[in-house]
């Protein structure tokens, strides 16, 4: 069961879960949590949902199908933060993959509010918290003021601290020196103990919308479907790469991945089957830049 914000974009939301879910050989039951005014490129405002809507959409369906995995995403308002996690903490034994977007777009307070909430009563009951570097370093360590980013571990003994088990920390700055500085972006799951895994995605200057949402959606459903942790990772870290190399850009905005990559046919010679030179494969949803060049639309 997925819970998240509409997103007519078709980039995130239930659209996109519905779609990564699908892919991964799953199949998903998609609660809409809040409504979102939104294209590809930006996000304007939205409209909640009432918690108790929220939690009559779920627990109508959890009365009649019996469910493997959540995945949580925007929850629109503490208090439909508030509802989803007490449907969740009725089915400790279900795996929980909690992704935390940037929230920047919300006024100050409700962000607060949001934020306290969602760490009150959804991380306890997370197996994997799901985020960019930078948001979950704001999320976790609000009073980080060292000149050195805080490292996967570090962000996972903050996540443990409030009962999640892990973290999946996306779009990490590797440090001067290291072997593709400049080149790569990290992707790494940690414990409090430290970390277990990752893959590193090239770097580019195009901005991608819906990336987290696809790999969280991505690993619940492996998780759902019985895979072991360590496996699940790094199958949805190489679903999310290879749905970002094949993204299109529908709009003006930024690019889309394509979840569907796989059923394409192979494009005929001479027919534009080559990605652009500086086509992207992997990025941030929370890249600020702008994109730069159309890609191959399917």
């Amino acid at each position: 069961m997925s819970f998240n914000a509409s997103d007519p974009s078709g980039a995130g939301g239930p659209a996109g879960d519905v779609s990564t879910i699908a892919a991964m050989g799953a199949h998903a039951l998609p609660v809409v949590t809040t409504i979102v005014m939104r294209d590809t490129a930006e996000i304007f405002d939205q409209h909640v949902i009432d918690a108790d809507v929220v939690a009559e959409q779920a627990r109508s369906i959890l009365e009649d199908v019996t469910i493997s995995g959540w995945k949580v995403g925007f929850l629109g308002s503490a208090e439909g933060v508030s509802a989803v996690a007490e449907i969740l903490s009725d089915y400790p034994d279900v795996p929980l993959v909690a992704y935390l977007p940037n929230l920047s777009w919300i006024e100050e307070d409700a962000q607060q509010a949001y934020h306290d909430a969602f760490r009150e009563l959804v991380l306890p009951q997370t197996e994997v918290l799901v985020g960019s570097h930078q948001t979950l370093t704001d999320f976790l360590l609000p009073d980080w003021d060292s000149e050195r980013p805080a490292s996967p571990r570090e962000l996972a003994v903050a996540a443990a601290e409030h009962g999640a088990a892990y973290v999946l920390v996306t779009s990490v700055v590797l440090p001067p020196g290291k072997g593709g500085a400049d080149q790569f972006l990290d992707n790494v799951l940690a414990s409090a103990q430290g970390a277990i895994t990752g893959e590193k995605f090239e770097r580019f200057e195009v901005a991608f919308v819906g990336a987290g949402d696809t790999l969280a959606a991505a690993l619940a459903a492996l998780l759902a479907s019985g895979a072991e942790l360590h496996a699940a990772v790094g199958e949805a870290l190489t679903f999310l790469d290879q749905s970002l190399d094949a993204g299109f850009r529908p709009g003006m905005g930024n690019v889309v991945p394509d979840r569907f990559f796989w059923a394409l046919p192979p494009a005929e010679e001479g027919e534009g089957g080559e990605a652009p030179a500086d086509a992207p494969s992997a990025a941030s949803d929370d890249n600020d830049n702008p994109p730069k060049g159309p890609r191959h639309v399917h």
